[in-house]
């Protein structure tokens, strides 16, 4: 006979343990279905115990778990189990979530894995968990790999996690610095400019997030990291925008009507192309010019850290339509239709506010002499060609002829999100 919870290596037709004092309060069941294990088919388990009321517990145990039960009448404490079909019958169906080949990512670790299509019933499940049959469908409409994912959306969600940032830590807020009215004023509407971008740039992704089904776990990781991103950015474009000042800057209807185009499209692939391709593209190219010629620490401190992120997300969204494209070559005429019609119906709007684009000629002159403000003017207006040469380049990347890229990046919305 074994004790405790030792059973032979090799299947017994009839093997035994003795579980001595230890009840199914403390664990019993555990011991027995460890020791089941090595019952061989057809045989039986001799289970001896000397816990009070054992055969009583025992008895309703087995019931729930479609096993015989036999106590014996000539040794008091002993009784054998015979194994039932309950625990095979329930697990009759089930499926594992996941591809039945794994595949490598980029790190060489198995991704078992990713399927091509998550089915419904899989849930919550974790991927590659045995999924009981019979489980609730949860309806995510975003459950075909094609239409969310990217080859390196692994390394990209390694890379956002070791990139996070604490404001209180990266920006030295406590930095002496003053500067004249106007110039702060600038800033100040600039910042504000900003939050109302990166307020779009939070909850489009966060739209698409519960839509996407988790056995595409590092989308939704990426994803969750993206919006976090966005989120502390306006944290911090908030804290310099009143850190000398009261209020905030102006806000315009066309700047609002830019945004909304973003949030009317229903189509992740063509949001992120608008969002993330064009828009914070462009915006990279804003937050560097804004380093540049910040005329503060604190200011510049915050250009850098917030165009790092933000290229990411950049990356992320080439990286998905890059691989969708090659499954859909009928996306890319989605995308320019995006454009023309995201365009014709801001045709009627100014764009980019007077009051930012002021600023921002201020900021990148340094002051008010005629040179410096002319000299501000043409760097504002090598910020909107490195803007439109990136936008073009992006889109050549994604397949566009030269002339088409050109085109459609003329077509981007002037209030440059």
């Amino acid at each position: 006979m074994l004790r405790g919870s030792t059973t032979r290596r090799v299947p017994s037709l009839n093997p035994s343990i003795d579980i001595d004092d230890v009840g199914f309060e403390r664990g019993a069941h555990l011991l027995i279905k460890h020791a089941l294990r090595g019952v061989a088919p057809g045989g039986r388990l001799g289970v001896s115990s000397r816990a009070p009321d054992f055969g009583v517990h025992l008895l309703g145990w087995c019931r729930a778990q479609g096993h015989r039960l036999e106590l014996s009448a000539q040794t008091p404490g002993l009784a054998w189990i015979t194994p039932g079909d309950a625990h095979a019958n329930r697990w009759h169906g089930a499926e594992r979530a996941g591809a039945d080949t794994p595949s490598s990512s980029q790190s060489g670790v198995a991704a078992l894995d990713v399927a091509d299509h998550a089915a419904p019933a899989w849930g919550l499940a974790a991927r590659g968990a045995l999924v009981e049959a019979g489980g609730p469908d949860f309806g995510f409409a975003l459950a075909a790999k094609r239409a969310i994912w990217a080859d390196d959306v692994a390394h990209l969600y390694a890379q956002a996690q070791a990139q996070q940032w604490n404001p209180d830590d990266a920006i030295e807020w406590t930095e002496p610095f003053e500067l004249p009215d106007e110039v702060e004023d600038a800033v100040v509407q600039v910042m504000t400019y900003l939050i109302e971008n990166e307020n779009a740039a939070l909850l489009v992704p966060a739209r698409f997030l519960g839509q996407v089904h988790p056995h595409f776990r590092e989308v939704t990781q990426l994803l969750a990291i993206q919006i976090a991103d966005e989120a502390r950015h306006v944290e911090v474009f908030t804290r310099r925008a009143l850190l000398k000042r009261p209020h905030m800057g102006v806000s315009t209807v066309g700047g609002q009507a830019s945004l909304k185009t973003l949030f009317d499209e229903s189509e992740f692939a063509v949001a992120s192309f608008l969002l993330s391709v064009l828009g914070e593209g462009t915006f990279v190219s804003l937050l560097r010019f804004l380093q540049d010629h910040a005329p503060d620490p604190v200011t510049r401190q915050i250009a850098r850290l917030t165009a790092r992120d933000e290229a990411r997300h950049v990356a992320f969204g080439m990286a998905h339509l890059e691989y969708q494209l090659r499954r859909d070559p009928e996306l890319r005429g989605r995308l320019a239709l995006a454009v023309e019609s995201r365009y014709d119906t801001l045709a009627q709007t100014s764009g980019l506010n007077e009051e930012v684009f002021d600023a921002l000629v201020l900021l990148a002159a340094g002051g008010w002499s005629i040179r410096q403000i002319a000299s501000g003017f043409d760097k504002v207006q090598g910020l909107k060609e490195d803007m439109a040469s990136g936008r073009q380049m992006r889109m050549k990347r994604l397949g566009f002829e030269q002339d088409e890229a050109r085109r459609l990046a003329a077509l981007h919305t002037r209030n440059f999100m």
